[in-house]
C-alpha cells in the first residue's frame, strides 16, 4: 500500500481543509477514513478507533471542551458577562483592550458581535478600521496563554506536553502581541470610560470569579495535588465554573436547553474525538516514515506552514492538528519541545487572526461598516513584526 500513502495523505488534508468550513468535526471524521480507506486493513482501522473511543484521557478532554461553551451561553444569557465589563473603572485604552479580551475567554458562537458593542462604546473618535482591529485582536490575544482556550488544550494534547507547561514559552509572545496592538491600534483611545449604572462589586468579582474558577482548580488540582488522569482536573475545573454560572444566572433549568441549542456543546466535544482519530489513523498510516525521509525544514514547517494554514482556513484547531503530527513524525519525538511549540502556535495564531474567512473578521466589518482592504491595511503590518520576530527565533532555536 506504500504507492497509496501520499494520495491518501493529500486527499486527508484536502477534506480537512474543504469539510471543516462546514464542520470541523465532520470533517476530522471523514479525513479519517480517507486516509485508512488507502493505507490500512479495516481491522487496523477498527483498533485505531477502539484506541481512541476507549482513551478516558481523550474522553475528559472531550467532555471538558464540551462544557467550556455552556459557561459562556449561560453567562452571555442571564447578563453576567455585560455586568462584568460595565463595572469595568478603567482608562479607555484599557478598556478597549482588557473587554474583548474578557469576552473573548469563552468560545460564544457570535462572540465578536458582543464584544463589538463594548468597541464602540470604548472607541468614540476612533477610526471604524482601528475598531475592526481592535476588536479582532484583543478578543483573540488571550488565546495565547488562557487555560481553559480549546485551541490551546488541543494543541498542546497533539504536542505532547501540557497546557502549564507551554505557558511560559507562549507568555513572552502574548506580552509582545499585546504592545504591538497598543502601539498600532491603543494609541488612538484617550481618557476613562464611566459605565451606565453605579459601580457594583458584586457585578464586577462575581462573574469574572466564575471564569477564574475553571483555571484556578485545574491548576491546583494537577499541579498542587496531582491526580492521576490529569484530564480530570480540568473536567472539574470547568464544572465548578459551569456550577457556579448556572447558580448565579438565576436561570430557570428551561433556559439551559436554550442556551445548549444556541452554543451546540456537542460540536466541540466531537471536534476532540475526530481530532485523536486523525491523529492515531496518520501515526499508523506511514505517512510519518515517508514524511521523515523527505529531510522537512522544521521552520518551515512551523512557521512558513503553519502561518500559511492559519490564513487559508481561519482556524487554529485545523493546522495544529495537521502540522503538530507531522512535526512528530519527522522529527521521531514524543513530544514538541516547549519553545518550538510556542513558535509554531503563534505562526498558525498569526495566519488564523487575519484570515479573511476567519468568522470574527467577517461578522467585525458588518458591524463597524469598514471594507476588507482598509481593515487588512491596519491589521497585516503588526502581523507580519510579530511573524518575523517567530522566524527568527525558529531560525536560531529550531
Amino acid at each position: 500500500m506504500n504507492e497509496l500513502v501520499w494520495p491518501g495523505f493529500i486527499l486527508s488534508i484536502l477534506t480537512i481543509l474543504v469539510l471543516s468550513r462546514w464542520h470541523l468535526g465532520f470533517s476530522l471524521f471523514a479525513a479519517s477514513l480517507v486516509l485508512a480507506y488507502f493505507t490500512m486493513a479495516p481491522d487496523d482501522f477498527w483498533g485505531v478507533g477502539t484506541d481512541t473511543f476507549t482513551d478516558i484521557g481523550i474522553l475528559f478532554l472531550a467532555l471538558a471542551v464540551a462544557l467550556i461553551p455552556m459557561i459562556g451561553g449561560i453567562m452571555e444569557a442571564s447578563g453576567q458577562m455585560k455586568s462584568l465589563v460595565n463595572n469595568l473603572r478603567i482608562r479607555r485604552r484599557a478598556f478597549l483592550g482588557i473587554s474583548p479580551a474578557l469576552v473573548g475567554m469563552l468560545p460564544m458562537p457570535g462572540g465578536a458581535l458582543l464584544s463589538a458593542p463594548l468597541v464602540r462604546r470604548g472607541g468614540e473618535g476612533v477610526r471604524g478600521d482601528t475598531k475592526v482591529a481592535l476588536n479582532v485582536w484583543f478578543r483573540h490575544v488571550i488565546y495565547l496563554v488562557y487555560p481553559l482556550s480549546t485551541a490551546l488544550i488541543v494543541a498542546t494534547y497533539l504536542a505532547g506536553l501540557g497546557v502549564y507547561e507551554v505557558i511560559p514559552y507562549l507568555f513572552p509572545f502574548f506580552a509582545f502581541t499585546i504592545l504591538i496592538g497598543y502601539l498600532f491600534f491603543l494609541r488612538e483611545a484617550e481618557g476613562r470610560i464611566s459605565g451606565p449604572e453605579p459601580f457594583s462589586r458584586k457585578g464586577l468579582f462575581i462573574p469574572l470569579g466564575v471564569l477564574m474558577a475553571a483555571p484556578i482548580f485545574d491548576f491546583i488540582l494537577f499541579r498542587g495535588i496531582g491526580v492521576p488522569i490529569r484530564e480530570s482536573a480540568l473536567v472539574t475545573g470547568v464544572m465548578i465554573s459551569l456550577v457556579l454560572a448556572y447558580y448565579f444566572s438565576r436561570l430557570p433549568a428551561s433556559k439551559v436547553s436554550v442556551v445548549a441549542k444556541k452554543m451546540k456543546p456537542w460540536n466541540f466535544g466531537l471536534i476532540i474525538l475526530g481530532m485523536f482519530l486523525f491523529l492515531g489513523v496518520f501515526l499508523r498510516s506511514g505517512v510519518p516514515e515517508l514524511i521523515a525521509s523527505l529531510d522537512l525544514s522544521a521552520v518551515g514547517l512551523c512557521v512558513g506552514f503553519g502561518f500559511l494554514l492559519g490564513l487559508v482556513t481561519g482556524r487554529i484547531q485545523v493546522p495544529a492538528s495537521i502540522i503538530i503530527p507531522i512535526y512528530l513524525g519527522t522529527t521521531g519525538l514524543g513530544a514538541m519541545a516547549p519553545l518550538h511549540f510556542a513558535i509554531c502556535y503563534i505562526s498558525i495564531f498569526m495566519g488564523y487572526l487575519i484570515s479573511p474567512v476567519h468568522p470574527c473578521i467577517s461578522v467585525s466589518l458588518e458591524y463597524f461598516r469598514v471594507d476588507l482592504k482598509a481593515f487588512l491595511k491596519k491589521i497585516v503590518p503588526p502581523a507580519l513584526i510579530i511573524l518575523i520576530v517567530a522566524l527568527a527565533l525558529a531560525l536560531v532555536f529550531m
